[in-house]
């Protein structure tokens, strides 16, 4: 069960775009990754819980909870991605890690950002609360706290070794020119994913 916990959790965590290319740039950049990986985490591992528990059902009966959650994230990774392609226009973008602080977030600023960009995507939800819990609620008590423990543990190594292993990548970017690709890359990534959302409202109101 920790095993299958890990599986299905790495691979629907590995599949949320907007996290893992916000917590990929806070890595490059080297700009308080911690706080980054640790907020996206612990959302996670208490969503899982929670899901796992069994409040994923109230989700499946609540469509106007969906499209609000589906509005508000669709509007706020519109105005990222925006944000992201300005950068690449600018072209000034990068930061050198050894050159410090400049131009970094404050760390309200930045898990405010962290938490928007989690919270504000319904599949965040659907993936945690609905697909992890629905399979956890089949299992015994003994099996569910084992696929609930290997859940958060790929959870967690994810995040971190996204955030922390980045830093391999430093050399790459110290041109200007790999924040450019970057930056347009991260804004297809939110402006996608924005899209899927605004789509995912207007079928619900057909509907």
């Amino acid at each position: 069960m920790f095993v299958q916990g890990a599986l299905i959790s790495g691979g629907l965590i590995i599949a949320i775009g907007a996290q893992n290319a916000f917590i990929l740039r806070q890595g490059l950049l080297g700009q308080k990754v911690l706080y980054a990986c640790a907020v996206c985490f612990v959302i996670d591992a208490v969503l899982i819980t929670l899901g796992i528990l069994g409040v994923g059902s109230i989700l499946q009966t609540s469509p106007f909870f969906l499209n609000s959650l589906a509005s508000l994230g669709a509007i706020f990774l519109y105005w990222y991605g925006a944000n992201s392609f300005f950068r690449a226009y600018k072209g000034n973008s990068h930061l050198h890690v050894e050159q410090g602080t400049k131009n970094e977030q404050s760390v309200a600023k930045l898990m405010l950002t962290t938490l928007a960009i989690t919270l504000l995507n319904p599949h965040v939800y659907l993936d945690t609360l609905v697909i992890i819990g629905g399979i956890g609620g089949t299992l015994d008590h003994v099996e569910k706290r084992w696929f609930l423990f290997g859940s958060i543990v790929a959870s967690f190594v994810w995040f971190f070794g996204l955030g922390y292993a980045s830093k391999k990548l430093i050399p790459l970017f110290e041109s200007s020119k790999t924040w450019v690709v970057l930056d347009i890359v991260i804004g297809l990534v939110m402006t996608w994913i924005a899209t899927s959302l605004a789509i995912f409202v207007y079928q619900s109101i057909l509907v």
